[in-house]
């Protein structure tokens, strides 16, 4: 199947009693044991979330995926399931809330390394004969950073180390990090895959069922950072329109940052799909899109970037990304005191409104600035 198809149809398990069209919500938690069956207790298994693990495992090439309760939650799996003392490689522009947690939960536990991946003479330095993991995400949050996957995982490879790509911003649209030699794959199902606001997940793929993945397996098993049948069901049916969402994501993306890029009180445009952006010549090279996530430098500082947030009538001001309505935020506002983000950054997730509408709305708050 083509991907567009797979959206459709992997995530179709249908109730062979009733024969629905589509996949029904099981809510039990528990299942009888007397009858042959797959499921035993729903922490461990369920339909509606095999249904989910089957068909993000073929957006993105894997042999098979796991769901979580959270985008953190898949992350803080990945740090579980490597042995105490092993070191880890992280972007050091990456979600601040993921690296709010390694450093509250695992700095005891783990020996985490922040480096420019986008410098690879930079990052071979960093391997040690102890790392381990190799965490990678492109295009980063919120600065849009893009990293090379293959040159990261090519070196990984020749000392055997794994490599994780939160592909989040890119989505299985736009990015496969499998196809490019990464060993897993990381979503927060939050943002483009349930794409409408509602629905908190995270997930990972893998690309073999390995040592590793097992031991993956097991902390989603045992720790019970699970979705619930219903966000499974749900995230399934936001899939089937991931791939045509995501065409109006991206086209309403490519437009108002262009029209930012020209604007005389924008300091800068950070979205990839930009010729001016440093890994534009990357990007081309490992995306079929350039994501619908772009952030830009207001001229001045946070009063200015805070006033234009105020001033906007179609822009939510709120965190998150991914859902059919545009949202804007100053990054740093929320990122706390040792935040790295510039205080006049805006961070946008574009939405499916109009782009005529969102030009406009943008055009009247500058105007205010």
């Amino acid at each position: 199947m083509k991907p567009e198809t797979a959206a459709i149809h992997a995530g179709n398990f249908p109730d062979e009693t009733n024969h629905p069209a589509i996949q029904s919500i099981t809510t039990a938690t528990t299942f009888d044991r007397s009858v042959p069956g797959p499921h035993l207790y729903t922490r461990a298994s369920n339909p509606n979330r095999d249904a989910l693990e089957n068909v993000l495992a073929q957006l993105e090439f894997g042999v098979e995926a796991a769901a979580f309760s959270s985008g953190n939650a898949a992350g803080m799996s990945v740090m579980q399931a490597l042995p105490p003392g092993s070191h880890v490689l992280m972007p050091a522009n990456m979600y601040h809330g993921f690296r709010w947690q390694l450093n509250a939960l695992f700095n005891e536990i783990l020996n985490i390394e922040y480096v420019d991946m986008t410098d690879l003479q930079t990052f071979s330095n960093a391997i040690r004969p102890d790392t381990a993991l190799i965490w990678v995400e492109t295009p980063s949050n919120p600065m849009l950073t893009v990293t090379d996957i293959q040159a990261i995982c090519e070196i990984a490879r020749k000392q055997g180390i794994k490599v994780v790509c939160d592909n989040t911003l890119a989505s299985p649209v736009c990015q496969n990090p499998l196809k490019l030699g990464a060993d897993l794959v990381m979503h927060s199902s939050t943002k483009w895959l349930g794409g409408h606001s509602d629905i908190l997940g995270g997930a990972l793929i893998t690309k073999e069922k390995d040592a590793f993945w097992e031991k993956i397996r097991t902390v989603q098993r045992m720790g019970g950072a699970v979705p619930s049948p219903f966000d499974c069901y749900l995230l399934v049916r936001s899939i089937k329109s991931l791939f045509y969402r995501m065409r109006g994501h991206l086209e309403n993306a490519a437009m108002l940052s262009a029209y930012l890029a020209s604007h005389p009180k924008v300091e800068q445009v950070f979205y990839p799909g930009l010729p001016t952006h440093p890994g534009h010549a990357v990007a081309q090279k490992q995306m079929n899109g350039y994501g619908a996530l772009l952030s830009f430098l207001v001229k001045g500082g946070s009063a200015e970037a805070d006033k234009l947030v105020q001033s906007l009538q179609y822009f939510t001001h709120a965190t998150s990304l991914g859902g059919v309505e545009s949202l804007i935020e100053r990054r740093a506002s929320v990122e706390g005191p040792d935040t790295k983000t510039p205080q006049n950054l805006l961070r946008v997730s574009v939405g499916l409104e109009h782009i005529d509408d969102l030009i406009g709305d943008m055009e009247q708050a500058l105007e205010k600035v």
